[in-house]
């Protein structure tokens, strides 16, 4: 009986926590909404699963869990903590990215630089809050919607708030079906949700070839920390363009990618313990992180609005929600929203130009970022 008892205080029946309960029913709830909603499961299920395995309790002389050195999910965490994941997805998005879009319509890059302005407000609300600097531009960064860039961001500037800056930034990417179009809707009227956009010009082979050289070299000029990130997007999008690296490309945006991901998701779940997950500064940035996203999308459509006062041409200002990084779901959204206003309006294609530009602009504004709080 007493080795039965000394057994049943080792079991995570025993050393289960309320904090750990309820990080499982977290858990629970992401691979619900990623299988019975279909938001982000590539994203979800990994991370749900994750939340799972990092709040099962076990003994302090059990080396489980993703902070205890020398385990295994240590080793798997280690791509998380030192930022070796979230360049290669961008290696992969890269090698996927089509930008004819945006090339045939350059104008649509200010939107996406225009969503970026939701990372700089948020700054300023996360430093009123009593965050550092480096916190606060840590934080500020999930209002791009780009779950790789704010991971990396946090690496380098609040790793002590990695797995809250992570789960938030993954969060809202898998949400955005729920959190844009209200707000797209609120500040459109129906005659702009109408507006109808010439089909795209075609853009030549030569042009898709030089566009990931001269993009490279401009951005990171101007923002030498987003080299990392950029470097690898625009990498792997040349070798998918250049059409001599077929082999290479193919990799990088189907196995690679689908590795990366796994590994990702599934090991910032695991760094969720409830022990160092449920804290004050865990809801802040989650409400930061809301806050950044809306406002986000609420610049891209509100800047479109103003372009159209000196336009001819008018732009559809559904398609500046798509400014933030979450690729291609702004853009479905984008294109679901104008759909129910005229079903043959087909906003798609133009929505995906400022949806790339978001991931350039908040690959360079976490550089930027990088820059002056390090």
């Amino acid at each position: 009986m007493e080795h039965l008892k000394d057994f049943f205080l080792t079991t995570g029946f025993a050393q289960m926590t309320w904090g750990n309960a309820i990080m499982l029913v977290v858990g629970l709830v992401f691979i619900t909404l990623a299988i019975t909603k279909d938001y982000e499961p590539l994203l979800l299920v990994p991370i749900g699963f994750g939340i799972l395995v990092g709040n099962i309790p076990t003994s302090d002389t059990m080396l489980l869990s993703v902070y205890d050195e020398g385990s295994v999910l240590s080793y798997i965490y280690f791509g998380v903590k030192e930022g070796l994941f979230p360049p290669l997805i961008f290696l992969g998005i890269g090698a996927m990215t089509d930008f004819s879009t945006m090339l045939s319509n350059p104008r649509l890059i200010l939107l996406g630089a225009a969503a970026q302005l939701g990372i700089f407000i948020t700054l300023i609300g996360s430093l009123y809050l009593g965050f550092t600097p480096a916190q606060a531009g840590a934080i500020g960064i999930i209002g791009g919607a780009d779950g790789p860039t704010a991971i990396f961001l946090a690496t380098q500037l609040a790793p002590e708030l990695l797995g809250a800056i992570a789960i938030a930034a993954y969060s809202y990417m898998a949400l955005v079906p729920v959190i844009q179009p209200p707000i797209m809707k609120l500040l459109t009227s129906r005659e702009e949700r109408l507006i109808r956009m010439k089909p795209p010009r075609e853009v030549s082979t030569r042009e898709k070839i030089l566009f990931p050289i001269i993009a490279f070299l401009i951005c990171t000029m101007i923002a030498p920390g987003s080299i990392v990130l950029i470097g690898m997007l625009f990498f792997g999008n040349l070798m998918k363009e250049c059409c001599v690296t077929d082999r290479l490309a193919n990799t990088a945006r189907t196995a690679l990618i689908d590795i990366v991901t796994i590994l990702l998701g599934f090991s910032v779940g695991a760094s969720t313990q409830a022990q160092t997950f449920l804290k004050s500064d865990s809801l802040k940035i989650f409400t930061l992180g809301a806050l950044s996203f809306a406002i986000a999308t609420a610049c891209g459509v509100l800047f479109a609005k103003f372009m159209n006062l000196f336009l001819t041409d008018k732009i559809n200002p559904l398609i500046g929600a798509a400014g933030v990084s979450a690729v291609p779901d702004s853009a479905r959204v984008v294109h679901m929203v104008g759909q129910q206003e005229d079903p043959n309006n087909f906003l798609l294609m133009h929505a995906m130009a400022p949806n790339v530009a978001g991931v350039i602009g908040s690959a360079v504004a976490a550089g930027v970022l990088w820059s002056v709080l390090s």
